[in-house]
C-alpha cells in the first residue's frame, strides 16, 4: 500500500516555470479562495511578472483546471495502486480506503482546492473534471459491490454507501493539519477500520501490520 507524494508525478509534463506557477496558484486559491486570489498575486508568489503568467496559462480559469486535473489524476492513480495488489473483498476496501484518505490528508491543500473549487471550473473544465471523479466513484462503487456480492459486506444501497465512504476521505483534506498527533497513515489506517465496521465486516485480518 503506497501513496506516491513525488511532485514529479502530480505535475507531470510541466516545466519548471509552469510548475511554480501552479504551485503558487494552489498556495492562493488555498489561502484565499479562487474568487480572493488575483493572478497579480500568483505572478508575485511565483516570482514572475504578469505577463509571464500568460505564457504558461492563459487564464486564472485555466490554473485552477490544470490543477483540478493533476490532482483528480494523481488521486485517481493512488486509488487504481491500492487495488493492485489486493485479491479479498476486505483487503481491497480497506487499501482503497487506506490510501484515498491518506492522499487527502498528505495533498491537504490541494485537496482542499480540487474538492471544494468545483463550482469555480468553467463548464467545459467541469465536465472533464466529472468524469475523472465518476472514475474514483466507480472504483468505490465496484468494491462495495464485490464484498456484497461474497457475503463479506452488508448494505442495502451500496450507491450511498459508496458516497459516505467518499465523503469520509474527502473531508479529511478540510480539517487536516500537518504536524498534529494523526499522520496520513494513521489517519487512513483509521477510516479503513471504521468503513470496514460501517460495512458490517470483522477486519481483524485485515489489519495492516505495523
Amino acid at each position: 500500500m503506497t501513496v506516491s507524494t513525488a511532485d514529479d508525478e502530480l505535475w507531470a509534463g510541466a516545466g519548471p516555470g509552469s510548475r511554480r506557477l501552479l504551485q503558487a496558484a494552489l498556495a492562493a486559491f488555498a489561502a484565499r479562495g479562487y474568487h480572493g486570489a488575483s493572478t497579480r498575486d500568483i505572478a508575485a508568489a511565483a516570482g514572475m511578472s504578469p505577463a509571464a503568467v500568460y505564457a504558461h496559462h492563459r487564464t486564472k480559469a485555466g490554473l485552477l483546471f490544470a490543477i483540478s486535473e493533476a490532482g483528480h489524476r494523481h488521486s485517481l492513480t493512488v486509488c487504481e495502486r491500492a487495488l493492485a495488489e489486493e485479491t479479498t473483498p476486505v483487503a481491497r476496501i480497506r487499501a482503497l480506503v487506506h490510501d484515498f484518505t491518506a492522499w487527502h490528508a498528505r495533498h491537504h491543500q490541494l485537496a482542499r482546492v480540487v474538492q471544494y473549487e468545483l463550482d469555480a471550473l468553467l463548464p467545459e473544465h467541469r465536465n472533464r473534471i466529472t468524469e475523472l471523479r465518476h472514475r474514483t466513484e466507480r472504483l468505490f462503487r465496484h468494491e462495495i459491490l464485490a464484498g456484497v456480492e461474497a457475503g463479506d459486506f452488508r448494505t442495502d444501497d451500496v450507491d450511498g454507501a459508496a458516497l459516505a465512504v467518499l465523503s469520509l476521505g474527502i473531508d479529511v483534506s478540510r480539517w487536516y493539519v500537518p504536524g498534529g498527533p494523526r499522520t496520513p497513515v494513521g489517519v487512513g489506517r483509521l477510516y479503513a477500520g471504521l468503513v470496514l465496521t460501517m460495512l458490517g465486516t470483522s477486519h481483524a485480518s485485515a489489519a495492516p501490520a505495523g
